[in-house]
């Protein structure tokens, strides 16, 4: 469905992707995860044909975004992080000039429109003026916009952002029926949404894949060492020098306690090592009564934290200064190269009349 191989885009001296390579098939939910500045906006922006790649190549339905871009766009419907949306028109209109824009035939372009307003439900509000719309219903608008002329590939970014918690759950149960006929990636940073969403998931940091597999592969994966917190009695030099004594530690953190006289112990063990007994006779021979130990699971969250580092703010300005400029020279040229070709459709249709 989605062939991205060895992509590459640089901004000056940054390079925001990184020789990414990635495939994504037919009739999943993918999330794409990544913290800002990452690449992860620009890899989006360079496979709906936003933005070109420095090197590398994207093909969609086996259409190269680059040397076939009509076709390749004609499988990808695109929301943005901010809907491109014409506040002064009504939703009605917009999604009827968003129609004329992606080529809908003449004589189909009201049936269509009507079918996306039922399925993103717009019926109440389908008359209104955009601007005087919430947030929730300026998502579906763009939504709607996307899945306009039934694009086998919807690419979302950032469809939750802003909304409240009831239209969080509202644009997650839409997301999850259009799932049904698109193929759909989506980027979030809202976690735990990915996770009850997405039945693949792709971990994009400093312009590389550094994860990719689903939610439960992912914690699998990521449980290959196994974390304890222990709280004992004792102090931190203790409880170092009983560390230090013991195997099959990969990495251990002590911090003081929040009750008087106790520690609070993080250890990672090598390899899934279970050494909760072997730990457990330690402390007790050193004098260290155990108040707790918990052996911790590791949520989606600390799996994105331990996989994502730290990026550069200045890169990451630069960065997005520049891809703003670029998207939007990019989609002024396209949307009048757009118009001027449904127009002469148009000009087609009333001669076939």
């Amino acid at each position: 469905m989605i062939q991205v191989e060895n992509l590459v885009k640089r901004y000056g001296a940054h390079t925001a992707v990184d020789h990414l390579s990635f495939t994504v098939e037919k009739g999943q939910i993918y999330g794409f995860l990544g913290p800002n500045g990452a690449g992860k906006s620009t890899t989006m922006n360079i496979m709906t044909g936003y933005i070109a790649a420095n090197s590398g190549t994207v093909k969609i339905n086996g259409y190269d975004i680059l040397r076939q871009p009509e076709k390749a766009k004609r499988c990808i419907g695109y929301l943005p992080e901010i809907p491109p949306l014409y506040t002064d028109m009504t939703v009605w209109e917009y999604l009827m000039f968003a129609a004329e824009l992606k080529k809908v035939g003449r004589k189909e372009r009201k049936e269509h429109v009507e079918e996306v307003i039922e399925k993103t439900q717009l019926n109440e509000v389908e008359e209104r003026l955009i601007r005087n719309l919430s947030k929730g219903y300026k998502q579906r608008v763009g939504l709607a916009q996307a899945i306009i002329g039934y694009p086998e590939v919807l690419i979302l970014d950032e469809p939750m952002v802003g909304l409240d918690p009831k239209q969080i759950i509202e644009m997650r149960d839409l997301i999850k029926s259009l799932a049904k006929e698109h193929t759909i990636i989506l980027s979030s940073h809202i976690l735990s949404e990915v996770s009850a969403v997405c039945d693949h998931i792709m971990i994009i940091s400093d312009g590389k894949l550094a994860a990719d597999g689903s939610p439960e592969e992912l914690q699998q994966m990521m449980q290959a060492r196994t974390e304890l917190e222990v709280t004992a009695v004792g102090t931190e030099e203790q409880a170092e020098e009983v560390l230090k004594g013991m195997g099959q530690i990969a990495a251990y953190t002590i911090e003081q306690g929040s009750e008087e006289d106790s520690v609070v112990i993080h250890v990672e063990t090598a390899d899934d090592a279970d050494i909760r007994k072997e730990l457990s006779m330690a402390l007790s021979k050193a004098d260290m009564p155990i108040l707790s130990m918990n052996r911790l699971e590791r949520s989606l969250e600390d799996i994105f934290l331990k996989l994502t580092g730290n990026i550069d703010k200045e890169s990451v300005q630069e960065q997005a200064d520049e891809t703003v400029l670029i998207q939007e020279q990019e989609r002024t040229e396209d949307v009048d190269n757009m118009t001027e070709d449904a127009q002469k459709e148009d000009l087609n249709d009333d001669s076939d009349l």
